[in-house]
């Protein structure tokens, strides 16, 4: 009876080290780092490190469903993850291995990265061998979904001395480590020469086995885009010519002939990376590629991606200034309507146009640019979040900032009254606000923009900016869609108050995009300041000067 009972225990601790229950299991994983929409840790496949001179490490991020994040190139938008070792002992070199990615389309954006799961193997050199090694790693990572949302995590690892036998991690960090590209000689795959003529790129390939589906990421010169490889392969599918669509400005396209690139040859299950030099090519490299989008059709996509972000959520704070300017103008004169809504327009269209110059002024400098960008940032956030509260509560009726006031009064008005400054004022706030938007075919329009010269660059500014004005050049063409409105009364109150929850409602939203960036506690402390305005008015004080000073009871 002893006999079995000991041999119960032992099988029950095989069992408890075999799926990670055991304390060498714990010591070999990081705690998780939890964040709104993802998970990180570090793991490693040995439980101590022995003599050995590399040690296999991995970075495992998990995220929400339908959530990604980005590969070392990224593509046309994003930004890989990079981990700062600073605070580590007993590390001299940690090299990041990139498993293979996917192809991931967004709003007309292609970009390169991970759904659900990965893990990054990394390979630990320690200073010295044989002694324990403490590793910290501070890891910054975009996961995206319709935004992309910064995270950051502080991952703490102590390895100690000791025999390097397999963690519970090891058949983890091989499974994705043998998803990492070779040299080619595994995989039976070559790539035997790249030709670069305008914005096209001939690569030919060789492979010791049929090619099936080939596909082919390339990461070159700074400033160029590679998009989805066109192939033309021989009769026995053994070689041919992987076409690659380049965009970029002349400068970058320019740049690739001669230049180093780094190709990833892959084929359904297999793939190899290869490092040569672009060569010259001429018009029998490249053979007889599509054409690419041209100039006019991006501008009715720019103009389609303007109209449909009237509609995107995050405009809230424009629909409420629009709707309001709209039913403010009921039983008005049809003249006053046209005047102010062409006013609104042309602050839209102004504001694109400065937008524009500070795309390029951005680019003269150097600096990545792309649509919504500064989404990302917190302070922009916050800032947002501040805004949008202050709408709600000017709708409210608690209190009237300046700027708002004046806003809603031309709003409510016309041009005799307020003149065409506070109209202006409300299109060049909308497109303040819209900014942080993504839009169907908008990321098509702007990554067009981005790879090309100024005068694109303006042209498919002017476009968002006329796509983002129509509604409000509608109503000045017909203005009577607002005349017939009723005339404004005590409903326009209720109306208020609707579309203030609809942006408290945003407010919260940021809110909860803040939490994800910068913690719970940021979050709260941010949403602290904001609820910290209290009334001055109760609601029907409120009421009663409204009524009186807007709609004629003195």
């Amino acid at each position: 009876m002893k006999r079995r009972s000991a041999a119960v225990l032992a099988c029950l601790a095989l069992a408890a080290a075999a799926f990670g229950g055991g304390g060498p299991a714990r010591a070999s994983a990081s705690a998780w780092e939890n964040h709104q929409f993802a998970r990180a840790r570090l793991v490693s496949a040995v439980a101590a490190v022995g003599e050995l001179p590399e040690l296999r490490l991995g970075l495992q991020l998990k995220l929400n469903p339908d959530w990604w994040t980005y590969w070392r190139s990224p593509g046309e938008a994003g930004l890989p993850a990079k981990i700062d070792w600073t605070g580590s002992e007993n590390l001299a070199e940690a090299k990041v291995l990139w498993p293979l990615p996917v192809r991931h389309t967004l709003l007309g954006i292609e970009t390169l990265g991970y759904e659900n799961e990965v893990l990054l193997p990394i390979l630990a050199r320690p200073k010295t061998a044989g002694e324990p090694v403490k590793l910290r790693a501070a890891v910054d990572y975009l996961v995206c979904e319709k935004i992309c949302v910064p995270a950051r995590a502080e991952l703490k690892l102590d390895l100690p001395a000791g025999a390097a036998t397999p963690s519970a991690f090891v058949d983890l960090v091989d499974r994705w480590r043998a998803k990492v590209p070779g040299d080619g000689a595994a995989a039976g795959l070559r790539i035997a020469r790249a030709a670069a003529a305008g914005g096209e790129l001939a690569v030919h390939v060789a492979a010791r086995e049929r090619l099936a589906t080939p596909d082919l990421l390339v990461e070159g010169p700074a400033g160029l885009f590679f998009g989805h490889p066109k192939a033309r392969l021989d009769a026995d599918g053994l070689g041919g010519v992987l076409l690659v669509p380049v965009s970029g400005d002349k400068a970058a396209l320019a740049s690739l002939a001669g230049a180093d690139a780094t190709f990833t040859l892959i084929d359904g299950q297999r793939a190899a990376e290869f490092t040569l030099k672009v060569a010259p090519g001429g018009a029998a490299d490249l053979g007889q590629a599509a054409p690419a989008a041209g100039l006019g059709w991006m501008l009715l996509v720019a103009l389609v991606g303007g109209l449909i972000l009237n509609l995107m959520p995050c405009v809230l704070p424009v629909l409420s200034l629009k709707l309001l300017s709209v039913v403010g103008h009921g039983g008005g004169d049809g003249r006053e309507v046209r005047l102010g809504f062409t006013a609104a327009a042309a602050g839209i269209l102004a504001s694109f146009l400065v937008l524009a110059g500070f795309v390029l002024g951005l680019r003269a400098a150097g600096m990545a640019v792309g649509w919504g960008i500064q989404f990302q940032q917190p302070l922009f956030i916050a800032g947002m979040a501040a805004i949008v509260t202050l709408f709600a509560c000017n709708l409210f009726g608690w209190f009237e900032v300046a700027g708002l006031r004046f806003a809603h009064a031309a709003a409510l008005s016309g041009p005799a009254r307020h003149g065409m400054t506070g109209h202006f004022f409300t299109g060049a706030l909308a497109t303040l606000l819209a900014t942080p938007c993504s839009a169907p075919f908008l990321g098509t329009a702007v990554g067009f923009a981005l790879a090309r010269g100024p005068v694109e660059i303006v042209a498919i500014f002017v476009m968002l900016g006329l796509g983002l004005a129509l509604p409000y050049l509608a109503v000045a063409a017909f203005p009577r869609l607002a005349t017939h409105l009723p005339r404004p009364g005590r409903w326009m109150l209720y109306l208020r108050w609707v579309l203030g929850l609809g942006l408290a409602a945003t407010a919260l939203w940021l809110m909860s995009v803040l939490a994800a960036q910068r913690g719970a506690q940021a979050a709260l402390l941010t949403g602290a300041l904001f609820g910290g305005a209290r009334p001055r008015r109760a609601w029907p004080l409120w009421t009663r000067r409204l009524t009186r000073l807007r709609w004629g009871r003195r």
